[in-house]
């Protein structure tokens, strides 16, 4: 059964989202023209939501994240929208969703963090991070 989920997150630098990939032990290919889901739509009222993605562009993108732990084998297409990304994948598969989070929450998590760090850097700020809690706590400090 396909439950289309899309990723609630501004992509706008692909080098950080590929960090963030590593952060997480996916992996990130490049040119990746299709991404695994289940091949149909199961409830087409779930497009709705994506009101720029209809059932024939599902399973089409410019880049793919494999997810090591997926046990359908499923994978995160990562589709050009203007000057960002947008990331779709069927959350039916279990260790995909583990890893990513059920909303994405450990994928946005992680970019979030990269986002945080380049930015930091660009400033001349120090940064240190440390997980509490399974929360990632990044601190800045000025130069």
């Amino acid at each position: 059964m396909s439950h289309i989920a899309k990723i609630k997150l501004q992509i706008k630098d692909l080098n950080l989202l590929k960090r963030a990939c590593e952060r997480l032990d996916l992996r990130f290919v490049e040119n990746q023209k299709t991404y695994t889901w289940y091949g149909r739509v199961v409830h087409p009222e779930d497009l709705k939501i994506h009101t720029d993605i209809t059932e024939e562009q599902l399973g089409k993108c410019d880049h793919a994240i494999q997810v090591p732990t997926a046990k359908l084998g499923y994978e995160i297409g990562v589709i050009r929208r203007g000057d960002e990304y947008i990331l779709l994948f069927d959350d039916w598969d279990q260790g995909l969703r583990k890893a990513v989070g059920h909303h994405g929450e450990l994928l946005k998590q992680a970019y979030t963090a990269e986002v945080v760090k380049a930015q930091a850097k660009r400033h001349n700020y120090f940064y240190s991070e440390k997980k509490v809690d399974n929360t990632l706590r990044i601190t800045l400090t000025a130069v």
